[in-house]
């Protein structure tokens, strides 16, 4: 899912070649993104369009030869003067007037000849693994490399005219692969193989033949210096790309400024995200005046007499259970800690339990982009690759952390507590200097795990992601302030993180502290069943079936199925109760429950429901299960197929509670799940009791922060 859709596109036709843009936000400051070499196109800058495009009006296009923009047929049609006429085209058609240009790669050259020759349309340059006309360059990327025939076609001899023409998709993989030559660098390579497949090998050859074609300007050392705007180059040090010595000439001769990132490749927009997007607003901050969120400082050391603390809290939107484990444990905070002020930066449906339980939720919040949405896109028909999906959220992880940032240091916080935000731990431990406060990290499940049927790559991807996350805890093990697991020892799964990487239950006691599970409102505290049940409007003589698949619409499959099953199960329990929670997402009306079956949207209070009923049929994620195992509640659970947490990591711990009877969606008939839910409801259920004071243990370890 794209974190962001453009509010304006269209096509410039310049001389009968169109190209086509977006415009992203409408901020009083105009930023202009050229396209990089034609081997990607503008979905290049998509760690940067959506976060920027908050503050400033974002222009960017395809380049010829990509994207959606035309790939003329002429060498001639590729000449640097092309792409210089091209970008003052798309420039004057959106009314782009004085802007800062964004350049990565040959953007780069183009961003320095508009500014040397055109400096009325330029405030300011930011140059990330920048092409340029002078200084040192590779051999293999000159023209004689590229027009020199070959016998065979090895590494960076695949930088050939006759292999781009025979076998393009090698060529782009190898090619690639060497931009990003930084470790755990998968899904970066994987966007740009699939962007540079979107043209072909004799488009792009076009591109290095039209280098021959000089340009009808001086394009030496003399034209950067000519260059008086402000001007930042970041550049990585191990750029197989664009030599390391082209970017340091390039920012001497402009008088830049140079960020080097250690051991970087050639796009440090596209790898370290986090780190260029906060490079490139202190930069207009400090040299441009444009306006950035007011920074408070936190407060460190032992607190001022009367100074008010202030905790921001992430809550996971994937699953209600989050939010309501998340407020028990500030409640709890708050025992100890009375005067903490606690903002939510939160998204829908969580926000709507935060509303309904008088919590404060932080504006920016309206700004993140919609995780649970995400997750919808990815699903199947009760199938979704959680890992993967993950991995796709790439685009919106980036944008909601850059957001979080900005909330963090404008609010002047002690303390972020972090449940399952991914986004926040990655960033912060990849960047150390990015954190501005305390950090607790709570998680109920540690390590990605690949579904055997999905074979060896996903087994190589998974291992790759646990060892960055292990080699990040291991290299800065101060991020983490404080890092709890939600759970006890015996619910970490006997598993390795993967090929050469330890086990679970060997690290992750090393590296977490344990709260035992946290159930948002332990069943215990809701006092006698049958008074419950009174409160809750269900009699005494009748017996209640509860069908919930939480916070998302991945459910909508396995809500149909159970529906199919109604008939059968009501011909042989004519005194059951159904109740069907859609949840915020499913639209009820869209369901056609049959007659018999009563439909809810949201119910806040659901926790309370499913300790009172008789049956529960649910999805296999962690927190309902473990309210139901916690209630004694009999249910039954359909993971989601190729989810590795549901089918891994919980069912490991509901068979150590000896809770829940597990289905597998595939094999469940209506007939299947009739059967099932008659044997439970008449089944005694011996579940192992669920500790009821996980949030109190855990705010008291958050309360040392404070």
């Amino acid at each position: 899912m794209r974190a962001k859709l453009p509010t304006q596109e269209g096509f410039v036709d310049r001389d009968g070649v169109r190209l086509h843009y977006e415009i992203y936000g409408d901020g009083p400051e105009t930023l202009v993104f050229p396209p990089p070499w034609s081997i990607v196109h503008s979905r290049v800058y998509k760690a940067q369009l959506p976060y920027l495009s908050e503050r400033f009006r974002c222009i960017t296009y395809d380049g010829r030869g990509n994207g959606k923009s035309d790939r003329p047929a002429e060498v001639s049609a590729y000449t640097l003067d092309s792409f210089v006429a091209d970008l003052v085209a798309v420039m004057d058609a959106t009314n782009a007037g004085k802007a800062v240009i964004v350049g990565l790669s040959f953007a780069g050259t183009l961003a320095c000849v508009l500014a040397a020759y055109h400096p009325e349309r330029v405030k300011a340059l930011i140059l990330a693994g920048t092409a340029a006309t002078v200084g040192p360059g590779y051999p293999y990327m000159g023209p004689a490399h590229f027009l020199t025939k070959q016998e065979r076609f090895e590494g960076w001899s695949k930088y050939n005219r006759d292999y781009w023409h025979t076998d393009y998709p090698d060529f782009t993989e190898h090619f690639i692969r060497n931009i990003f030559s930084e470790p755990h660098s998968t899904k970066q390579i994987e966007d740009g193989i699939g962007w540079a497949n979107d043209t072909t090998g004799p488009v792009l050859a076009r591109t290095v033949e039209a280098r021959a074609t000089p340009p009808s300007f001086d394009a030496s050392e003399a034209m950067y210096r000519r260059i008086d705007c402000p001007v930042l180059v970041i550049h990585g040090d191990d750029d197989r790309i664009q030599p390391y010595a082209r970017a340091k000439l390039v920012a001497e001769l402009t008088r830049a400024e140079m960020v080097t990132i250690p051991g970087g490749g050639h796009n440090p927009l596209g790898r370290f995200p986090a780190k260029a997007n906060t490079l490139i607003v202190d930069f207009l901050d400090r040299r441009l005046g444009i306006a950035r969120p007011k920074r408070k400082a936190a407060t460190t050391g032992e607190a001022p007499i009367n100074k008010t603390r202030k905790a921001l809290y992430l809550s996971s939107p994937i699953g209600l259970g989050h939010g309501r484990r998340d407020i028990a444990v500030a409640r709890e905070l708050r025992k100890l800690k009375p005067d903490l002020e606690v903002d939510w930066l939160a998204q829908d449906p969580v926000t709507r339990l935060l509303d309904a339980a008088g919590e404060r939720v932080h504006p920016l919040s309206a700004r993140l982009a919609s995780e649970t949405k995400h997750i919808e896109l990815e699903s199947g028909e009760h199938d979704l690759n959680a890992f993967q999906a993950i991995r796709r959220m790439d685009e919106v992880l980036i944008a909601n952390f850059m957001i979080f940032q900005d909330a963090v240091e404008s609010g002047g916080y002690d303390l972020v507590i972090a449940d399952e935000a991914w986004d926040v731990d990655h960033y912060w431990h990849e960047h150390p200097e990015l954190k501005k406060s305390a950090l607790a990290w709570l998680t109920d499940f540690v390590g990605f795990v690949p579904m055997p049927e999905n074979g060896e790559r996903e087994a190589f991807l998974t291992a790759d992601y646990n060892a960055e996350m292990i080699g990040h805890i291991e290299r800065h093990p101060g991020v983490r302030d404080r890092a709890i697991f939600v759970g006890n020892p015996d619910d970490v799964i006997q598993q390795s993180f993967g090929k050469d990487l330890p086990a679970m239950r060997d690290w992750i006691p090393r590296h977490f502290d344990f709260s035992g599970y946290i159930i948002g409102r332990h069943p215990g505290t809701f006092g006698d069943r049958a008074e419950l049940r009174r409160t809750l409007g269900y009699r005494p003589d009748e017996r209640v079936c509860i069908v919930t698949v939480g916070g998302s619409g991945v459910g909508t499959h396995l809500i149909r199925r159970i529906l199919d099953a109604w008939p059968t199960v009501h011909s042989r329990l004519p005194d059951l109760r159904m109740i069907l929670v859609a949840g915020p997402r499913i639209d009820p009306a869209s369901l056609a429950a049959p007659s018999g079956v009563e439909v809810r949207a949201f119910v806040p209070d659901l926790d309370r429901h499913l300790a009172a009923c008789d049956l529960a049929l649910v999805q296999g994620g962690l927190t309902t299960c473990m309210e139901l195992a916690a209630a004694g509640t009999p249910f039954l659970y359909f993971p989601l197929r190729n989810h590795f947490e549901q089918n891994f990591h919980v069912a490991h711990r509901l068979d150590r509670y000896g809770a829940g009877k597990r289905m597998e969606f595939a094999t469940s008939t209506p007939e299947a799940i009739a059967e099932a839910m008659v044997e439970t409801l008449h089944a005694p259920t011996r579940f192992r009791p669920v500790e009821a004071d996980g949030a109190e243990r855990a705010a008291r370890m958050l309360a040392e922060l404070l």
